[in-house]
C-alpha cells in the first residue's frame, strides 16, 4: 500500500479535506456566485429561488480556474453543487432543466475533479466543513459547516455529525498497511494487535454516530434537509433526468445522475475491502458499485488498492487460530454495529416519516433505490461473513 497521503488522506483527517476548507477564496470572477450561495438560506425561504439563480452570471470555471489549485476546483464544487440543488428542488415543482449560469461551470468543474455534476457526499461532508478554534481538534464542538441550504441546528448537526465520524476513521484507515502486512507474512500475533487497536476506534466511531438524535430530529431532518439532497436518476419527480443548459457535451439529452447518499462514504467499503467482506451479486450490489464513481478519485483508488492487495480473511483463515478469529470477528461485528445504526435512522428519519413533497418518498432513498431493503440486506451479509 502507497502512504495515505498518497490518496489525499490522513491518520488525524481520514477522507476529510486534507486543507483548511473555510480559508480557501476563489477568483473574483465568482464573487457574485459565492455570495448568492450563502444566501441561499434566505432565497429557499423566498419561495422563489430560480427567480435569483437564473440572474446568476455564467462564468466559465474552465478560464476562471484555469490557474487555480486543487483546493479552490473543490471550493468551486461545494458552491455549485448547493446551487443546482436549491434549484431543482427549492420550489414545488421539479424543473425539466437547470439555466447555463448552473449547469456550465459545474460540468467544467466536474469534469475536472472526476465527479458527476451534482451535489455529491465529497462536497456536503468531506470538504464542507471548517474548524471554530483552528488550534482545536475535529470534534462536533469544534466544526461548523461552510455552505448551507436552509441552515439551521438540524442541518448542520446531521452534516457535522458525518464529518466527526470521517475524521475519528482516520486512525483505523491508518492502521490498514500494517494490518495487509501482518496478513502477508501470516503474523498472527501482529494481526491480532491490529485488530485489538482498532476496536476502541470504532467504539468512538459508533459513540459519535449514535449522537445523531441530539441535535438532529427526524421530522427537521426529513422535511427540511433531506430535500435537497436528492438526486435525479431513479426519481419520479424527473422520470428522464434534467438537461443540463449550454452543455454541448450532453447534444440537447437529459442527464441522470444519483443524489447525495451516506453510502458515498468511503469509509465502509474500505472496510468491506480489507476484511474481505463481500455481497451477493444483485440490482442492489450493482447500485454499490455505482455509487464508486461518485467518490473522489484518489479515494476510490485507495479502496481499489485495498481489495486488490487485502489478504486479511485469508490469513486469519489459514492461521487457524481461535483468538484471531474471535478479534477478526469483533471488527466485523463493529462494521456491521454501524450499519445496524444507519439502518435505524433510516427507518426513523425517513420511512416513519409522513411526505406530501415532490421527489421526497419515504420509501426511496436520496440515492434512488428502495433503501431500507439495501441497508438491511448489506448489514445481514456482512454479519454471515464471520469465520
Amino acid at each position: 500500500m502507497l502512504p495515505l497521503a498518497k490518496y489525499d488522506m490522513s491518520r488525524a483527517r481520514g477522507f476529510l479535506c486534507q486543507y483548511d476548507a473555510g480559508a480557501v477564496s476563489l477568483p473574483t470572477a465568482f464573487d457574485e456566485v459565492v455570495q448568492i450561495a450563502e444566501s441561499l438560506p434566505d432565497l429557499l425561504v423566498s419561495g422563489r429561488v430560480r427567480h435569483f439563480l437564473d440572474a446568476m452570471p455564467v462564468v466559465s470555471a474552465d478560464e476562471a480556474l484555469a490557474d487555480a489549485d486543487d483546493r479552490q476546483w473543490r471550493a468551486a464544487m461545494v458552491r455549485y453543487s448547493f446551487l443546482i440543488q436549491a434549484y431543482v428542488w427549492g420550489e414545488p415543482e421539479a424543473p425539466k432543466s437547470v439555466p447555463a449560469s448552473i449547469a456550465v461551470p459545474i460540468w467544467q468543474i466536474s469534469e475536472k475533479i472526476g465527479q458527476p455534476p451534482l451535489l455529491p457526499y465529497s462536497s456536503y461532508v468531506l470538504d464542507n466543513w471548517k474548524l471554530l478554534d483552528p488550534e482545536g481538534e475535529i470534534a462536533l464542538d469544534n466544526v461548523a459547516m461552510i455552505q448551507n441550504f436552509l441552515a439551521g441546528m438540524d442541518e448542520a448537526w446531521f452534516v457535522l455529525v458525518h464529518v466527526a465520524i470521517e475524521a475519528a476513521a482516520g486512525e483505523v484507515l491508518d492502521g490498514f498497511a500494517g494490518l495487509m502486512q501482518a496478513a502477508e507474512d501470516r503474523d498472527g500475533t501482529a494481526l491480532g494487535k491490529r485488530f485489538a487497536d482498532m476496536m476502541p476506534v470504532w467504539d468512538r466511531i459508533n459513540a459519535i454516530f449514535d449522537r445523531m438524535p441530539e441535535r438532529c430530529d427526524p421530522y427537521m431532518y426529513f422535511n427540511r434537509v433531506r430535500p435537497y439532497i436528492h438526486g435525479w436518476k431513479d426519481n419520479p419527480a424527473l422520470p428522464d433526468g434534467l438537461l443540463y443548459e449550454g452543455v454541448e457535451a450532453v447534444s440537447g439529452k437529459p442527464q441522470a445522475f444519483r443524489g447525495q447518499t451516506g453510502s458515498q462514504s468511503s469509509i465502509v467499503p474500505s472496510m468491506d475491502a480489507l476484511l474481505g467482506i463481500g455481497h451477493k451479486d444483485d440490482p442492489m450490489r450493482r447500485y454499490l458499485d455505482e455509487l464508486h464513481i461518485y467518490r473522489p478519485p484518489a479515494h476510490r483508488r485507495f479502496i481499489d488498492d485495498v481489495r486488490k492487495e487485502s489478504k486479511v480473511r485469508d490469513a486469519v483463515r489459514e492461521l487457524e487460530d481461535a483468538s484471531l478469529i474471535e478479534a477478526y470477528n469483533g471488527v466485523v461485528e463493529q462494521v456491521a454495529r454501524f450499519r445496524t445504526k444507519h439502518l435505524e435512522y433510516a427507518a426513523s428519519y425517513i420511512n416513519k416519516q409522513a411526505s406530501a413533497a415532490t421527489g421526497n418518498d419515504t420509501e426511496v432513498g436520496t440515492g434512488g433505490t428502495p433503501f431500507m431493503k439495501y441497508l438491511k440486506k448489506h448489514r445481514d451479509e456482512c454479519r454471515e461473513q464471520f469465520l
